[in-house]
C-alpha cells in the first residue's frame, strides 16, 4: 500500500489494508504514514523539548526499575542473574504491552486518537532539544572562564567526577556525551520508532533505562544487571553505526558545500572541523577499541570530523577508568569544540532521518 492510498484510509476514518483500529498504525513496520508521525515527533521534540507539564513515561519506567531491583536483586551470583533476566523481561514487556494496548484503544475510537497518541508518545522518546541545552549549559560558562560553573553544568550529564577537571578535560566529557547520547536520546528512538512505532520506541527506553540503572560492572549490579546491558548493546548495533555514517555523510557534504560557496577569507568558523574524508577509515579501525561496542563508533566519528582526541583516563569517585584515544589530535580541545559537537549531533540526526527514509520509500516501492 503507497503513500497516497494510507492517508486516503486515514481520511475516510478506515484503517489501511490489513490493519484494523485496534492496532496502533505505526506497528506497521517502515511505513509511510509512520514515518511522517515520526518526522513531526521530532519537530516536536526541536521545537518544545521536554515539557515540565508533560509526564515522561522515563520517570515511571525509573521507579517500577527501582522497586522490582530492591526485591530481585539478591541471593546467589546465577540466582541474581536470573532474575536480572526477569526483571528486563517484566519490565519491557509492561512497557510495550501498555503502550501497544493505549494507542490500539484509542485508534479503536477514531485514527486520528491513534495518530495523535502515537505522536505524542513518540515525541517523549527523544531528547534532542534537551541534550543541545544541556550542552550549551556547559559551553556557556567554560567560554566566559568560569570553569566552576562549568564542571557543575558537565555534571549533570556525564557520570564521572568533574571536581577536578580543567576546561580541556570538562570539553572532552561534554563533547563524548554528546555524541554517546546522539544514539541513545535521539537515532535509536527514531530508528526503533520506524520499525515498531510507539511501542517499540518505549520498549527501547526502557531498555536504556535499565541499563543505566543495573547495567554497571560493580559487584551489586555484575550479575544483575547482566541481561540488561547485553540486550542494551543488542538493541543499540545498528543505530549506532548508522549514526556515525550519517554524521560522516552530512559533514562531508557540507563541508564541500563550504568550499565551493563560501569564500576563503570567509571559512574561518569552519575550520573546526578535522579531516573529514579520512573520519570514516579512522573510525572504523578506532570505535572498536571503546569498552562498549556501540559508543565508540560515534565518539570515534566525532573525535575526527573535529580533528581532536576524546578518550583517555575517568575518574569515578576512587575508581580509575583507562579507556582508548579515540581520534587524531590535530589541534588541542576548547569550548568551541562543543558547538562543533552539537553540528554533528545535528548531522547525524538528519542523516540518519534520510537514510532510513529512503529505505522506507524503497521498501514500498518493492511492495
Amino acid at each position: 500500500m503507497n503513500a497516497a492510498s494510507e492517508w486516503q484510509a486515514v481520511l475516510a476514518d478506515k484503517a489501511p489494508e490489513g490493519l484494523s483500529w485496534f492496532e496502533p498504525l505505526g506497528l506497521a513496520p517502515f511505513s509511510s504514514v509512520g514515518l511522517i508521525v515520526v518526522v513531526l515527533a521530532l519537530i516536536l521534540d526541536l521545537w518544545l523539548g521536554d515539557p515540565r507539564w508533560l509526564p515522561h513515561p522515563v520517570v515511571g519506567m525509573g521507579r517500577l526499575i527501582a522497586k522490582l531491583e530492591s526485591v530481585l536483586n539478591r541471593g546467589s551470583q546465577i540466582g541474581r542473574r536470573l532474575n536480572g533476566i526477569a526483571l528486563v523481561l517484566i519490565v519491557v514487556g509492561l512497557v510495550w504491552a501498555a503502550s501497544a494496548f493505549a494507542l490500539g484503544l484509542a485508534a479503536s475510537v477514531s485514527p486520528w486518537w491513534g495518530l495523535a497518541l502515537e505522536l505524542l508518545l513518540i515525541w517523549t522518546c527523544l531528547a534532542c532539544r534537551g541534550l543541545v541545552l544541556a550542552a550549551r549549559q556547559v559551553a556557556v560558562p567554560l567560554m566566559a572562564g568560569d570553569l566552576a560553573k562549568a564542571r557543575r553544568a558537565v555534571s549533570a550529564i556525564v557520570g564521572r567526577d568533574t571536581r577536578e577537571l580543567d576546561e580541556s578535560g570538562v570539553t572532552r566529557a561534554c563533547v563524548e556525551s554528546v555524541a554517546e547520547n546522539t544514539v541513545d536520546g535521539i537515532t535509536a528512538p527514531l530508528f526503533w520508532a520506524l520499525v515498531g512505532g510507539a511501542p517499540l520506541a518505549l520498549a527501547y527506553k526502557a531498555i536504556n533505562t535499565l541499563d543505566s540503572m543495573v547495567g554497571h560492572r560493580s559487584e551489586r549490579y555484575l550479575a544483575f544487571g547482566w541481561a540488561a546491558a547485553r540486550l542494551d548493546d543488542l538493541v543499540n548495533l545498528v543505530p549506532a553505526r548508522l549514526t556515525a555514517l550519517a554524521m560522516w555523510l552530512v559533514m562531508w557534504l557540507f563541508m564541500w558545500l563550504v568550499r565551493w560557496i563560501v569564500p576563503a577569507p570567509l571559512r574561518g568558523d569552519y575550520q573546526v572541523h578535522g579531516n573529514v574524508q579520512g573520519a570514516l577509515g579512522a573510525t572504523r579501525r578506532q570505535a572498536p577499541s571503546h569498552p562498549s561496542p556501540n559508543a565508540g563508533w560515534p565518539e570515534a566519528m566525532v573525535a575526527n570530523l573535529l580533528g581532536v582526541q576524546l578518550g583517555g583516563i575517568n575518574r569515578y569517585g576512587e575508581q580509575v577508568s583507562r579507556r582508548a584515544v579515540l581520534g587524531t589530535p590535530l589541534q588541542p580541545l576548547r569550548p568551541a569544540h562543543i558547538a562543533a559537537a552539537i553540528h554533528c549531533l545535528y548531522a547525524g540526526t538528519l542523516g540518519s532521518l534520510i537514510v532510513m527514509s529512503l529505505a522506507i520509500l524503497a521498501l514500498g516501492s518493492v511492495a
